[in-house]
């Protein structure tokens, strides 16, 4: 391959992933790109990210299709470096004009010593597989690059018709902003703001200096009613019928065979993550009906005096949970067994307490880290956020993967119990059922009360019944006097 060739493979992406599928270019053969300019989007079992690119040249070849699963280590995108002729033949066309030339060497002008350092920096963690150039997005200082003609969509549903270039209005590599240049372009963020609102941003006529497309242009094209278009069909949730099976007849049920529906991302994680608990985890199972009644009657009465600082439900159970662990911390360890066959129970000094998420991508479970720490205000903020991002697919793989105890409540779902599966490898799982009117015995009178089941599934390796009942009766007693449990924590 040519010295002027560049290679950038896949990279580690970080909590043991392995694979990541290419969800959409963000570039096409031929474009002039920079350091930190993202290259595309990929999703893994994690997180829906954007690859940026370690190097500045001129794209000569794509490695892999859109809707394509790519193993860590393999080419992602070929890159002729700037000045080489090794790129395509679209790659040595004259710019359009009025068109800036994001590459500060292909443009004869002088890369700062800091920047070269930040890009060497950047390719160097690539090729020791840290991870930090997806989790991080990028260098310091980098510029967010820029396109010099129109992207070409895929076709997937998180392509969006691109076709202006990105901003180069405040560079942060010295001298490389060419005065009386300056096109109609997006910032990031106004790009990001037009795709999910599908708003195309050749119809969009910009405000700023220039032509430049700002914010409250794209906010007054999301305002403008379109005609009604056909519904699209996630990408995530659209069965894909492999060609050679469609119609054909399956040999055991002698039914046609209507789809079939590839097993990848955060259900193929899923999956191995629920195979791998139940063949190797001896769980058992324990549970109990409790009377949420005196903390449903507290929080209405925090929510009379604070109506918009009052914690969710969820985030005081979170608290009760977190004390409970420290006085049970058998719950809060992991079981390992090492290569040689010896095993080892490891605890942990802190709590990272995650929490069942659903979301369009599938179940994923974010984590609260140091959630021990935190009140139960501050474990509410942290519980939205989490959903929040988990639910946009930006959630990192250290808050994916980094829990040490599992809180699910599968009560929203409108049911009373369930035979969790722990999530690997962490020892315990607790869920939280329905709250519903119920008769009661309080003070050997019957009344109707407002009641829960909490279930705990753990790992009988790590500790014996007597430990996991008195975790679940300490959290259910908490539940039943949240005003005395929350005195004493």
């Amino acid at each position: 391959m040519s010295s002027d060739m560049q290679v950038f493979k896949l990279p580690d992406l970080g909590e043991g992933l392995t694979e990541a599928e290419l969800v959409n270019w963000l570039v096409a053969v031929g474009d002039e790109i920079v350091v930190d300019q993202p290259i595309a989007e990929v999703e893994t079992a994690k997180s829906m990210v954007e690859v940026p690119s370690p190097y500045a040249g001129t794209v000569a070849e794509l490695h892999g299709e859109a809707g394509q699963t790519l193993d860590v280590g393999k080419p992602l995108i070929s890159i002729a470096r700037a000045g080489s002729s090794a790129g395509s033949p679209a790659a040595a066309a004259p710019a359009p004009a009025g068109s800036v030339d994001p590459s500060p060497v292909s443009s004869g002008l002088d890369v700062s010593p800091a920047a070269e350092a930040a890009a060497e920096t950047y390719r160097t963690e690539e090729k020791a597989g840290s991870g930090n150039v997806l989790i991080g997005y990028g260098t310091p200082g980098g510029v967010t690059g820029g396109r010099t003609r129109p992207r070409k969509t895929s076709g997937s549903a998180f392509a969006a018709p691109v076709a202006v270039a990105e901003p180069v209005t405040e560079p942060a590599v010295a001298g490389t902003r060419i005065p009386g240049k300056l096109s109609a372009v997006i910032s990031p963020l106004v790009r990001k703001m037009a795709r999910d609102h599908g708003v195309s941003l050749d119809a969009i006529e910009g405000s700023g200096a220039s032509g430049l497309i700002m914010r409250r242009d794209v906010e007054a094209a999301i305002s403008v009613p379109e005609a009604p278009a056909a519904p699209a069909v996630s990408r995530a949730s659209a069965p894909v019928a492999a060609s050679a099976d469609a119609g054909a007849v399956d040999s055991r049920t002698g039914l046609a065979v209507s789809a079939r529906t590839p097993v990848r991302g955060v259900r193929k994680a899923v999956a191995a993550n629920m195979t791998r608990s139940r063949s190797e985890i001896p769980e058992a199972t324990v549970w109990v009906d409790v009377d949420a009644t005196a903390l449903l009657e507290m929080r209405a009465e925090l929510k009379k005096r604070a109506p918009h600082d009052t914690p969710g439900l969820l985030a005081f159970i979170a608290r009760f949970v977190t004390a409970g662990l420290k006085k049970y911390p058998a719950l809060n360890t992991r079981f390992e067994t090492a290569s040689d066959g010896s095993q080892e129970i490891v605890g942990f000094e802190g709590i990272n307490l995650g929490f069942a998420a659903q979301t369009d991508r599938g179940l994923v479970v974010p984590s609260v880290r140091n959630a021990h720490v935190l009140s139960a205000r501050e474990l509410d903020a942290e519980i939205r956020r989490l959903t929040a991002v988990a639910r946009d697919g930006k959630a990192t793989p250290t808050e994916l993967g980094s829990g040490t105890f599992t809180l699910n409540n599968y009560g929203v779902f409108g049911v009373d119990g369930s035979a969790a599966i722990i999530n690997y490898p962490e020892v315990a799982m607790l869920g939280v059922g329905r709250i519903i009117d119920k008769p009661w015995v309080v003070n050997g009178e019957l009344a109707v009360r407002k009641v829960t089941e909490l279930t705990l599934a753990f790992d009988h390796r790590v500790c014996d019944g007597e430990t996991a009942a008195g975790f679940l009766r300490y959290v259910a007693d908490a539940i039943e006097n949240p005003g005395g449990a929350l005195a004493d924590m």
